[in-house]
């Protein structure tokens, strides 16, 4: 399975679970929404947004790549801001997302696509980047890896 390391970018990859959550969620999808739920969704979908544009901004802050697929072009390893809160707060805006759309379909079985996003993800994406970003950075990683949790 190393193939799929760094084959898919992590937006088409989140796509597709959405797509996978919608078609486990039945025909009935979010029938009869209520106000909260759209609340609770709302929310969700901002935290979401908002690890999304830190970890984007502390990338462009610091100007080095935003390109998923190339961990090896990291100018610079970005460890503050919201990285002193997440390795990966990009996958963690994707998950909170997913976790949106979950809730707004109203199906127990939908969350399986979620569980699914976040395994692929650590294991097809993160993991590998990790150790790009080990070969590169070294000791500096190291460190950074046992202060900060991969997720949350």
């Amino acid at each position: 399975m190393k193939w799929l390391h760094h084959r898919v970018p992590p937006p088409i990859v989140l796509i597709g679970f959405i797509a996978v959550a919608w078609g486990l969620s039945g025909p009935e999808v979010a029938q009869g929404v209520s106000v909260l739920q759209w609340l609770v969704v709302l929310v969700i979908f901002l935290i979401g947004s908002g690890f999304l544009c830190l970890g984007l901004m502390g990338f462009r802050r610091c100007r080095t790549t935003v390109n998923p697929l190339q961990p090896h072009a990291a100018t610079t390893l970005v460890t503050s801001g919201i990285y002193s809160v997440s390795r990966n707060p990009m996958y963690v805006g994707f998950a909170f997302w997913l976790l949106a759309w979950v809730i707004w379909l109203d199906s127990g079985l939908s969350v399986i696509a979620l569980v699914g996003y976040v395994s692929y993800i650590h294991w097809f994406q993160i993991l590998p980047e990790e150790r790009a970003l080990m070969q590169r950075f070294g000791d500096p990683f190291i460190d950074y890896q046992q202060r900060v949790r991969p997720w949350l």
